[in-house]
This record gives C-alpha cells, sequence and structure tokens, in this order.
C-alpha cells in the first residue's frame, strides 16, 4: 500500500511572521492564500468554533496582504478603485470596500483603512490587486505611489476580545469604535489596530508594521489573553458562513457583480467621481440580474466538513445554481450553505436539492445571514474588565 502522499511548497509561498509561533501553539495544517501559508486546523474545527463565540481567539491572518497607496492624488485614486463612496471617509476609519474591473465584476472585496489625507491599505482577500493597482496607476495619470508594504495583521476575535485588548493596551482601547483604527505600541511593536475581524463577532485587528516582532507580538498576546480565555486558532468557516460573510474565489469571482450578492449599498452610481466597470454596473443595474446569492437550509445528516467543489442546485431535475459554500453548524443544528442561483428561484421559502457529496438531498432558501442579522455582536462596545 503506498504511503499518504505529502504536498510541500517552495520559496514562493510565503510564512508569516507568525510560522513558528503557530506551529509551537498547535497548528497542524496550512493552506494557501495570497501566495503565502495560513493555518487552517489547530485540531478540532468545531472547538475552535466554540472558541470563537464563547471566548477568544487569535488567528494569523497575515495572507490578507496590503496595497498602500500614498501620493498626492491617492484619494482620487482609490476611488477610481472601487464603487463604494468615499467622499466621507475620515483619516482613523475603515470601510469594506468592492474592487471591480471594466465588466462590474468583483475583483476583491478588502477592508480599505485610511492612515491619513493621502495614505491608504487595502487589506486584501484572496487575489492579486498590488499588480491590479499598478497597472491601473500606469495609465492613470495621477501623482500615486503603490506598494506592499511590512505589514502582517493578526485577528483577535470573539466576546473577550475586548477584556484582553484592554489587559494588552488599558482602558482607552474600549473607546475605539467599529470600523475605526489607531496607531498603538505594545512593548515598543508597532501597530495599527482597527476594530474589524472576519468573524462576525467583537473582534480586533492587529497591523504589524515590523515582521521581525512577529513572534515577540503572538507570545506578548498569548501570555495577557490565555488566563482570559483566548486560545489560538484559525479563521472560522462555520462562523463566517452563519454571518453571511464572502470568501473571495468561493462566494465572489471576478464574474460576480455586487447586484447579484446583494451588495447595492456598496455601490453609488449616482456620485460625481468617476470608478471602473461604473458603466457597465449602471447597465446591469438597469436590466436586473438573472441571478442572486441566497441562504440555503440543506437537510440530511451533519456536514463532516466545508463542501470543496461546487454543489450543484438544482429544481425539478434541471440544475439552476451551485452551492458556493457550504457547513454544518452546531449551534443553529443544521446544515446552512451560500448558494448562486437563477433568480426566479431565490424566494425564501423555495424548495430545491442540492447534489452534494453523500448524493442528493433536499434543501430550502432561506435569508441570509443565519445569525445575529444586525450584526450586533461585531457592532457591540467593548466590555471593560472587571
Amino acid at each position: 500500500m503506498n504511503p499518504t502522499p505529502e504536498f510541500g511548497f517552495g520559496t514562493q509561498i510565503r510564512k508569516s511572521p507568525y510560522f513558528d509561533a503557530t506551529v509551537r501553539w498547535g497548528a497542524n495544517a496550512f493552506s494557501v492564500y495570497n501566495h503565502m501559508y495560513i493555518p487552517r486546523d489547530f485540531g478540532d474545527p468545531e472547538q475552535n468554533f466554540w472558541n470563537l463565540v464563547t471566548d477568544a481567539i487569535l488567528c494569523d491572518v497575515a495572507v490578507e496582504r496590503q496595497v498602500e497607496i500614498t501620493g498626492p492624488d491617492a484619494a482620487r485614486f482609490v476611488q477610481m478603485l472601487t464603487p463604494r463612496d468615499l467622499s466621507r471617509m475620515a483619516v482613523g476609519q475603515c470601510k469594506y470596500v468592492l474592487i471591480t474591473n471594466a465588466e462590474g465584476g468583483i475583483l476583491n472585496d478588502p477592508i480599505l483603512l485610511r492612515l491619513g489625507e493621502t495614505h491608504f491599505w487595502l487589506s486584501l482577500a484572496d487575489s492579486d490587486i498590488l499588480l491590479w493597482a499598478q497597472g491601473v496607476a500606469v495609465h492613470a495619470g495621477m501623482d500615486v505611489t503603490i506598494r506592499e508594504p511590512d505589514v502582517s495583521p493578526l485577528q483577535l476575535q470573539g466576546p473577550k476580545s475586548g477584556v484582553i485588548m484592554q489587559a494588552l493596551f488599558g482602558e482607552a482601547i474600549t473607546d475605539l469604535r467599529y470600523y475605526r483604527l489607531r496607531e498603538l505600541e505594545l512593548d515598543g511593536i508597532p501597530l495599527i489596530v482597527s476594530r474589524t475581524g472576519w468573524s462576525s463577532e467583537l473582534g480586533y485587528e492587529l497591523y504589524l508594521r515590523d515582521g521581525a516582532r512577529g513572534d515577540a507580538l503572538w507570545e506578548k498576546i498569548m501570555a495577557v489573553g490565555a488566563p482570559l480565555g483566548l486560545k489560538a486558532g484559525h479563521t472560522s468557516s462555520i462562523r463566517r458562513i452563519e454571518g453571511g460573510m464572502l470568501s473571495y474565489h468561493a462566494d465572489a469571482d471576478s464574474d460576480t457583480n455586487p447586484f447579484e450578492l446583494g451588495l447595492d449599498r456598496l455601490v453609488n452610481l449616482d456620485m460625481e467621481a468617476d470608478f471602473i466597470g461604473k458603466a457597465a454596473l449602471r447597465r446591469i443595474r438597469d436590466q436586473g440580474v438573472r441571478r442572486l446569492q441566497v441562504g440555503l437550509v440543506i437537510e440530511g445528516a451533519p456536514l463532516q466538513g466545508p463542501n470543496t467543489t461546487f454543489w450543484p442546485v438544482l429544481k425539478d431535475g434541471v440544475i439552476v445554481g451551485k452551492v458556493t459554500s457550504a457547513i454544518h453548524s452546531p449551534r443553529l443544528g443544521r446544515n446552512i450553505a451560500l448558494a448562486m442561483v437563477s433568480a426566479a428561484h431565490a424566494a425564501p421559502g423555495e424548495a430545491v436539492e442540492v447534489a452534494g457529496a453523500s448524493g442528493r438531498v433536499a434543501a430550502k432558501v432561506v435569508e441570509r445571514p443565519f445569525y445575529d442579522p444586525a450584526k450586533q455582536l461585531a457592532v457591540a462596545q467593548a466590555p471593560c474588565a472587571a
């Protein structure tokens, strides 16, 4: 019998400044995202979920690479990249934005951070927006500098994250509002700290600005946080699907437009500023879309893990869409999924079938997100330490 094959990567796949620390703290499987290793397993994905929603987890998300845009025309250039109106974006503010191409397709869905009047970061999902932005700049006729800085974020997420942050930075950190950022130091380690994260829970992201200090930063956070319930962990597919959060390349790609995802609020076609894809998105809005993202509840035995292929969605034996992300939620006690289906079959309550790993099973279209639709957990005021 042949031994189990092992797959390795060379130096073209980068390690984060926290890689060795995550291995010490239990990471035993990795994936590749933005040409970097990302921890995907600390032993039990369901326990990782419960750690997140009841206490707090620390996640290495250095794969969320930054595209830094500076220069006199930086604000005008960033607006050209996204259909979201940035005219009122203040220094110290973050925004969830879409980067669109000339056809209105989504190239990335990053968090935009404004560090200064002419200083921005795009904190990326999994695609090469650095190259896109540099290519656009060649022909934009604007005075901007675009590069990838030495910046590597960690996510501290969960209901106890506020108390842990207070223990690390003092009581003043509790005043940091949702989608705001602050420049801080932790024992001389330079950071940008934001009230953001990929979990739909109360949480923070700590952007390390000196890669040589990654191991020290991880250990300092764990030393303070572990007695308060902090666990090493990884981004939770269960929680992000419960929250209806997109995973780029799974739930969206360059052939997906914002209107199909119900993200009309991130598109302003009436603003004076021009942006890439404006004409196409206006045409799509006026003509309407042929498909929509929906939530599904899938019958059958609990899924043993997330889907690794796009499962067909069928109506009366005819394929009408595909499941893009599916998981079993132990909290909700059911299999839940995000799917892209024909607009004619997107109404809540629509009965369909899913051709999944265990064969064809019944499913029903439901509203999404599945849990905490108003994001009250993420937006809530951080608790103070006792």
